[in-house]
């Protein structure tokens, strides 16, 4: 399993996934998270550069990478 940060509809967030073989990915889910949760300035620089690239919609149960 890996994780990473991540902006789930427009909040912070960690996002849980496997990738296959293929490289495709499966979602296994998310929780949200306050900024002011981090500790850590390793963290803190981690979450600038994952939100820059991950930004996800979650919505009926289905993730939506965009």
């Amino acid at each position: 399993m890996n994780w990473c940060f991540a902006t789930i509809n427009n909040k912070f967030g960690e996002i849980y996934f496997e990738k296959g073989k293929s490289g495709q990915i499966k979602f296994l889910g998310h929780c949200y998270f306050k900024k002011e949760d981090l500790k850590t300035k390793e963290e803190r620089d981690a979450l600038k550069e994952d939100i820059k690239k991950f930004r996800i919609i979650y919505r009926d149960r289905k993730y939506k990478i965009i």
